[in-house]
């Protein structure tokens, strides 16, 4: 197939995915060659709906080309307009920016910055090779943002970020719209925030949707968000920068106690989207224990082996509790499968207890996902107002969470 004919194949299956929602989206990425961006990549690889690593540091990917499905999902959160003055944070191919610029037209303007010269450098290239104009590149700390171009209607990070850095709040214009992956204890969030005048000034989410990004590098960059546990290809994820005992938390898993059956089904994706987001925003005492596709041992995962994998549990001090599969052997990671929830150390019965209770809770309230949650984001410093929701406290920023409607677990 030759390369239009491939790109077409892929926008039709945007479109049949519900990722791509708008005429001028679809126009947009019917027009923008992503081959040219990824000029190392036949085109059929080119046209996949797959992220593609473009550039490594100690074996860790710092940049690459997004998966088509999660751009498209993430410029009809941006409901970019004609006219409009954008600033991408994270140039990476370019491949973006130009879906940016077909977007803001002639009238418009879009500044894509990185960190990385020889990304710029690169994004540059591709840009010129695909024909695509209005756009400009910049090598810059993108927690920064770009004054010498302020203010902006849209702000676009396609790089992960812990915080909400205050240059992004300076930058952007009353009304204007701040479009981040954004990092809520453990999970990662594709969160549309509108700037609104308040008092106080604050910014209110639009649209959430769940995601995977490289991290932020320079000035902006957050704590580790994972600990390894020493053992081979294991990990623990907790809250923002809460203080643990990883040998003790290895000597707990050492030592299981029987599993309580539960009549909660669950979905891989559920460890992340559904309720592994829930409990973190609910329950400082939960975790995420993540376990390596090379790990020998994989009895703590959610998902099928060869797959990085994971579940959720409970800490306590003296014991915990996990959410494990019952039945591994036959189960279809594709659909709902049973669970179980196994304590371990002294304490742990308690908290398997507590657990389940914890799951079935989420099934009543509708097993509400991240589409659902609802943000309001203020500067660090500022009282929010009363009302209902958590709150996640960052250094820049404070953000309260809450499911509209879904009445949060009783302690």
């Amino acid at each position: 197939m030759r390369a239009d004919e491939l790109r077409a194949a892929m926008v039709a299956e945007l479109v049949a995915g519900g990722r791509i929602v708008s005429p001028a989206v679809q126009r947009a990425f019917r027009v923008v060659p992503r081959h040219l961006f990824l000029p190392d990549l036949p085109p059929a690889q080119a046209y996949q709906d797959e992220a593609v690593a473009t550039k490594w540091l100690d074996g860790v990917a710092v940049s690459s080309a997004s998966q088509p499905s999660m751009m498209a999902i993430m410029l009809e959160q941006l409901e970019l307009r004609p006219g409009d003055r954008v600033l991408e944070i994270g140039a990476g191919t370019g491949y973006n920016a130009a879906l940016m610029a077909e977007l803001v037209g002639p009238t418009g303007s879009v500044v894509a910055v990185d960190i990385d010269e020889d990304l710029v450098r690169g994004a540059a290239a591709h840009l010129s090779a695909a024909g695509s104009t209005g756009v400009g590149l910049a090598t810059t700390d993108g927690a920064l943002g770009y004054p010498e171009a302020a203010p902006f209607d849209r702000i676009v990070l396609t790089v992960g970020s812990w915080d909400i850095q205050p240059a992004w709040w300076r930058q952007l214009a009353p009304g204007g719209r701040l479009l981040l992956p954004l990092s809520v204890r453990g999970s990662q969030l594709s969160v549309a925030l509108d700037l609104l005048p308040g008092p106080p000034p604050y910014l209110s989410s639009v649209s959430v949707r769940s995601c995977a990004f490289v991290r932020l590098r320079g000035s902006g960059a957050g704590p580790e968000s994972s600990r390894p546990l020493g053992a081979e290809g294991l990990a623990v994820q907790t809250g923002d920068e809460r203080e643990l005992d990883t040998r003790a938390l290895l000597a707990l898993l050492a030592d299981p106690g029987p599993e309580l059956p539960c009549p909660v089904r669950l979905a891989a994706v559920d460890l992340w989207d559904g309720l592994g987001l829930w409990l973190a925003v609910h329950e400082p005492d939960v975790c995420r224990l993540l376990v390596s596709a090379s790990a020998s041992d994989r009895t703590l995962s959610l998902l099928p082996v060869g797959m990085d994998g994971g579940t959720v549990a409970l800490l306590g001090r003296y014991g915990m509790a996990v959410v494990v599969p019952r039945d591994g052997a036959g189960i279809n990671f594709e659909r709902r499968f049973p669970i179980a929830v196994r304590p371990h150390g002294p304490g742990g019965g308690p908290l398997a207890e507590r657990l389940a209770a914890l799951l079935g809770a989420w099934v009543a309230a509708g097993r509400p996902t991240a589409s659902e949650l609802r943000m309001r984001a203020y500067p660090a410093g500022v009282v929010p107002p009363s009302g209902p929701g958590a709150v996640v406290n960052k250094a820049h920023s404070q953000l309260v969470l809450d499911w509209p409607g879904v009445r949060a677990p009783t302690q």
